[in-house]
């Protein structure tokens, strides 16, 4: 048989990266990272008001940017064997767009309007919207949040549009639909990205958008039109259908196979969200918990339906059909911070050393922190009476969203130093990741095992091993250097018939596991003391 090859295209919060995979082998032949430009420089964005936006120029620089220089790395008679590509993103990250789907900011009276741009995952603009459709969900015939864990965050789609269109009477008046991320940069290597026409991403719609079979898709016009009557009629402006990522998007068009020296016979996959496809890539099984572990958190789960189908599972992101592999329950659940934690840290102490001795002092001290501040943590003894430090400091996601929350830091005395206090962020997220497993834990799904990808993953011994210690299981890193890309590059394998099954292509593209991290009792002990600790501390918080 020929070589047959996929890429898969991981869009994240800072770049983009691509991955040209061997279809029958797995092996990785050609990869290229692109930094978005604007978003780099903090365009757009405003962390005091947790406004963060994307222009949709850094995501289609950043794709052909990715694709063509994964390519120029791969031998060249690989071009004439790639047979699919497959995307997957942050999300919800949704877009207004016009009647052709093109997303308004892409419109030269829009250019600069940041409400015509992708509005990312960690934009907590929309808490009072999503409040108001907890309410009003809540006293529905129909309680539209039953499988979103019965909390809607103002992370998603429907809180982030009716923000905007609240906001902005620009948007109002030009904006015919929404698109995620996911589903709007696959549609465009198709040539067709009419909102009403594209296959819309099941993982997206069921996670994030309150789509369900039960509800004959998106909530009712009736319901919508209550929430606010400037959604009234959106409902058919939007979509019915979803579909998941085994399947085909269409081929690519003819104007991107010359931008990218491909043949319009390559299949593109319906797109998903980074987590899901990343679990994928991660060889998830029934009952493991995979934890894609970067700046936030998304875990996933997957179980057959027959098992868990029938369970409401209370304050998590979402139990969907086929989000991860068609016929699995996918369920999601995650943290809003989780290396965003260790970067305000590094920048509370760096932002002085930056005005008072130059940028140059402080980028030499922020590639140094990190790692030292690890090294010295490590050292330090765990015991019942130290710091204990709360990691919503961009708010809750699960379990129970709640992105009002705010962080604390207990128990400072005047001999605490720095490495104490980074000590206690590190096992704040921890235990932030512990009262996700609980939770799971008590709605009756099992956890048969833990695996991890994702940058800390891959880089932070430390904090793996508080993780291990304060969750009380083994953890598997993956191998992959980019789990999420090789999960997008297996399912356009499925997606373009090299494969029949995502298991299938898991096991012939799979890369195994580098890196276990195991329990040390002795620190098992006393976690499980300062774990409740973290816990009424957290209630004394969110108590007040």
């Amino acid at each position: 048989m020929n070589n047959q090859y996929v890429i898969g295209v991981d869009f994240g919060s800072d770049s983009v990266r691509a991955l040209v995979v061997n279809a029958q082998t797995g092996e990785a032949v050609g990869t290229h990272v692109h930094e978005y430009t604007r978003w780099k420089k903090g365009l757009y964005c405003d962390p005091a008001t947790s406004q963060f936006r994307q222009h949709p120029l850094d995501y289609l620089e950043g794709l052909t940017a990715t694709i063509t220089g994964a390519l120029a790395q791969a031998p060249a008679e690989v071009r004439q064997q790639v047979v699919g590509i497959s995307i997957d993103t942050t999300g919800s990250t949704p877009c207004a767009v016009d009647e052709t789907g093109l997303p308004l900011a892409l419109r030269p009276d829009f250019a600069e309007n940041p409400s015509g741009m992708f509005i990312l995952w960690k934009d907590h603009t929309a808490n009072a919207e999503a409040e108001e459709i907890n309410n009003l969900a809540h006293h529905w015939d129909t309680d539209y949040t039953k499988y979103v864990g019965g909390i809607y965050s103002s992370e998603w789609f429907w809180a982030k549009m009716l923000r905007t269109l609240r906001v902005d009477e620009t948007i109002r008046e030009h904006a015919f639909s929404w698109i995620e991320h996911c589903d709007w940069i696959s549609a465009v290597l198709t040539g067709n990205a009419n909102p009403l026409t594209l296959k819309r991403s099941r993982c997206a719609a069921g996670h994030k958008a309150l789509w369900h079979s039960e509800f004959d898709g998106l909530p009712s016009d009736e319901f919508l039109t209550k929430l606010d009557p400037l959604l009234s009629g959106l409902r058919d402006r939007l979509f019915t259908d979803t579909y998941t990522s085994d399947q085909s998007m269409g081929h690519l068009s003819p104007e991107w196979a010359e931008k990218l020296g491909l043949s319009t016979n390559v299949v593109i996959g319906v797109g998903a969200f980074d987590a899901h496809m990343g679990a994928i890539g991660a060889e998830i099984e029934p009952y493991a918990f995979v934890r894609i572990i970067g700046t936030s958190t998304c875990d996933i789960l997957m179980a057959p339906n027959e098992e868990i189908g029938h369970r409401l599972i209370r304050g998590i992101c979402g139990q969907v059909d086929g989000s991860v592999a068609p016929g699995m329950l996918g369920l999601e659940a995650g943290q809003s911070a989780f290396g965003d934690v260790y970067a305000w840290f590094a920048r509370l102490i760096t932002g002085p050393v930056r005005e008072l001795l130059g940028q140059d002092a402080a980028d030499t001290l922020s590639q140094q922190l990190i790692p030292h501040l690890s090294t010295q943590a490590a050292k330090l003894p765990v015991t019942e009476n130290d710091v204990i430090a709360l990691d919503w400091i961009n708010g809750r996601r699960t379990p129970d969203a709640n992105h009002t929350l705010k962080a604390a830091i207990a128990g400072l005395n005047l001999g605490t130093d720095a490495p104490k206090v980074f000590k206690a962020l590190v096992e704040a997220t921890a235990f932030g990741s512990r009262s996700i497993v609980d939770r799971f834990l008590e709605e009756g799904v099992p956890i048969k095992k833990v695996i991890a990808i994702g940058g800390v993953a891959k880089k932070s011994p430390f904090v793996m091993q508080t993780l291990a210690d304060v969750l009380n299981k083994p953890i598997q890193v993956a191998s992959a250097d980019q789990a999420c890309a090789l999960g997008a590059a297996m399912c356009a394998a499925v997606a373009a018939g090299v494969h029949p099954t995502m298991e299938a292509a898991q096991r012939a593209m799979g890369s195994g596991f580098d890196a276990e991290y195991t329990p040390q009792s002795d620190k098992v002990v006393v976690y499980e003391a300062l774990y409740k600790k973290y816990l009424k501390l957290g209630a004394f918080v969110e108590g007040h």
